[in-house]
């Protein structure tokens, strides 16, 4: 969604007047099987003067989105990035779509990775079509594919068959509608039996099987309704270099896929949570819009990709802009505090990859760019004013991986806090931690594509160049055995002096026991005015550190004597006095340091599970049990561990567990307390 450069070709904004004619899909996919190239060449199978899918090796990192006319609809074409970190876009692209095609390469394998991002369709109910791209290459076997496609994601059957030829793809034959010979046959069966098993004419089997002709419309017309209700999944061959099956699967797009009306709306409240009437996809009905995507282009300012629910969008018309994300996910989230705002709406354009072409309205289940909404962020809703409602957020993912970053300039931090505000405020998948107690600005990202492709965005769009650095987990110190110890602060330097004597004992306490002091002084050895002072300054030191500049924690500090004078002892003496006691009192035979450790739940495939756990004995992990995975579907088995580890053994542990997974591996973490640092580590920070 960059500044439109002039394209007195491409023909004007589609502007479809009714939900009925509009078709957005989403192209889905693991990364490398050619969705991008897809992508070009069904836009210009469709627009005079586009580029011709040749882009077979482009990783996609941003959700990218092409409006078009094609047979009579208007096609709203989303392309989604499928490298597991850029999760987020795709699950934009499937809250603002109604269908899928789900893109697999014809030469490689229908793996685990593969299939869960098959179930992340299946669970928003998506209808799905099966497109097998790289058919050209020399280990590939469209008939073998479609065999695993059926193990994999169930009832898929090829609708197509393609024509190879010098080992290229040249043309795709209809199997019920082509000139099928016997080599078919096998395949056309097949689709014939899975269609009458789909359809509602239950005379329909009796007939086949007694060898009655079938009627080929009354057929297209059962797949085609099975389709639009995501019950059937047709697989069509396309190469995009040749441009077969392209028009195939637009055909498809055109009469099988659903319009909006047919896709069920998300979750509407009011800010408040009440009940918002007629809510419905029906340019008539009240507005509701939701914000999927946002980024700021340096010549037309913030743009907006947004999916009208309900209702009709216009330009300059006054909307209410409401943003819960926090409601939804259960604490506050960066970049997107809770608001509740009326805005006026800026121009609407419909979305063509970097062209934008202007439109004056976008109704129900149409899907637009609007510029320069100031205070609309990724999952806000509009909606009409005088009925403000809020769209539930779709799934979102918790960003694991810690990156601590670190200007490079003086000027880059000047210019830093505002450009990751941005971003942050854009990427629902990013989230920014300013940690105070090792003075580090962490970047909670997906995975280290994610983390580059931030990096490169701060570059590129604001001028600030960061460098990545090792990120410090936030440890605690703690006394280990009692000691007994005493603070002198004496100080003679002409007029009042300053003058306090504490004697403390420290004893440790349980963990989690926090800080206790107690005051056991008797017959008035430190005047009752003084006793607050020793307790203030031994918590300021306390919070200060002693050995490594961490809080002390777990410590019980009891005042059991001193000293005063009459004239010299002042509240900031006692202070100074009791810290002085704390210090003498630190050393490495007294104190230890204390590390965080997070509660770890991971999902994984069973046939991954040892290798998970014997990684996670290497990061000094405690496994506390396991128990099967529900609701990951039926492609072999699947456990959730749960475990103790070191937060710092965690740092990379997004990138290290997929490999370990190969790709399947999730996980979810919540801090949990500290404990003991091993002696071997701690002597690293205490200097042996």
């Amino acid at each position: 969604m960059a500044r439109a450069t002039g394209r007195p070709d491409l023909p004007a904004a589609p502007s479809p007047a009714s939900p009925q004619v509009i078709r957005n899909v989403v192209l889905v996919g693991p990364g490398g099987a050619g969705k991008t190239a897809l992508f070009e060449a069904l836009v210009a199978a469709r627009v005079p003067g586009q580029r011709t899918g040749t882009t077979e090796h482009v990783r996609t990192t941003t959700l990218t989105a092409a409006s078009f006319e094609s047979g009579g609809v208007t096609v709203n074409l989303l392309d989604t990035p499928g490298y597991p970190d850029f999760i987020g876009d795709l699950r934009a692209g499937l809250r603002a779509a109604d269908a899928a095609v789900f893109v697999v390469s014809g030469a490689d394998a229908i793996d685990r990775p593969v299939s869960l991002l098959w179930r992340e369709c299946a669970a928003v109910g998506m209808p799905r079509a099966v497109v097998v791209t790289h058919l050209d290459q020399p280990r590939a076997d469209f008939a073998a594919t479609v065999e695993t496609c059926r193990r994999a994601f169930g009832d898929a059957r090829a609708t197509h068959w393609p024509v190879v030829k010098d080992g290229a793809v040249t043309d795709v034959v209809g199997l019920l509608t082509g000139d099928t010979s016997t080599e078919h046959e096998e395949a056309r069966a097949a689709l014939i039996e899975s269609v009458i098993e789909e359809s509602e004419d239950a005379t329909l089997l009796d007939r086949y099987l007694e060898g009655e002709p079938l009627d080929t419309d009354a057929l297209l017309g059962d797949l085609r309704a099975a389709i639009c209700q995501g019950t059937f999944f047709p697989i069509v061959p396309v190469s995009p270099l040749t441009g077969a099956g392209v028009e195939a699967l637009l055909a498809m797009v055109e009469r099988a896929f659903p319009d909006p009306t047919v896709h069920p709306l998300p979750t509407v409240t009011s800010p408040v949570g009440g009940a918002v009437q007629g809510v419905a996809c029906d340019p008539s009905q009240p507005l509701v819009a939701e914000v999927v995507r946002t980024t700021t282009d340096p010549y037309v300012g913030r743009l907006s990709l947004v999916r009208v629910f309900s209702g009709t969008l216009r330009v300059d018309e006054t909307v209410h802009v409401s943003g819960h994300l926090g409601d939804f996910v259960g604490r506050e989230v960066e970049g997107h505090p809770a608001h509740d705002d009326d805005e006026r709406v800026g121009p609407l354009a419909s979305p063509f990859q970097d062209q934008h072409r202007p439109r004056g309205t976008a109704v129900a289940g149409d899907i637009v760019l609007v510029s320069k909404l100031s205070r609309a962020e990724t999952s806000d809703t509009l909606s009409s004013p005088d009925r403000p409602a809020v769209v539930a957020p779709w799934l979102l993912p918790e960003p694991q991986l810690p990156v601590a970053i670190r200007a490079a300039t003086k000027s880059d931090e000047d210019k830093l806090a505002a450009a990751l505000q941005r971003l942050v405020a854009e990427d629902v998948t990013m989230r920014m931690e300013h940690a105070g107690e090792t003075d580090q600005v962490v970047l909670w990202a997906m995975g280290q594509a994610h983390v580059d492709h931030v990096i490169g965005q701060l570059a590129d769009r604001y001028g600030v160049t960061v460098t990545a650095e090792p990120y410090r987990t936030a440890l605690r110190e703690t006394f280990v055995r009692r000691c007994v110890v005493q603070g002198r602060h004496v100080k003679q330097s002409g007029g009042h002096g300053q003058y306090a004597v504490c004697s403390i004992e420290i004893e440790p306490l349980p963990r989690g026991g926090g800080i206790e002091f107690v005051d056991k002084v008797v017959g008035g050895a430190v005047p009752r005015q003084f006793i607050p002072s020793v307790e203030k300054g031994a918590r300021a030191q306390l919070e200060k550190g002693l050995l490594t500049g961490h809080p002390v924690v777990d410590v019980r500090v009891t005042l059991t004597d001193g000293k005063a004078h009459s004239v010299d002892s002042s509240d900031v003496a006692f202070q100074t006095a009791a810290a002085l006691a704390l210090k003498e009192a630190a050393n490495e035979t007294t104190m230890a340091l204390l590390e965080p450790i997070d509660r770890v739940d991971i999902t994984i495939a069973d046939e991954y599970l040892g290798a998970v756990m014997s990684d996670l004995r290497g990061r000094r992990g405690q496994v506390l049990g396991t128990e099967p995975a529900d609701g990951m579907g039926s492609d072999g088995a699947w456990t959730v561990v749960h475990a103790e580890v070191p937060q710092a053994e965690l740092s990379r542990y997004p990138i290290d567990l997929r490999s370990v997974s190969h790709g399947t591996g999730s996980f979810v973490r919540e801090p949990l307390r500290h404990d003991l640092l091993p002696a071997d580590k701690a002597k690293e920070l205490l200097g042996g």
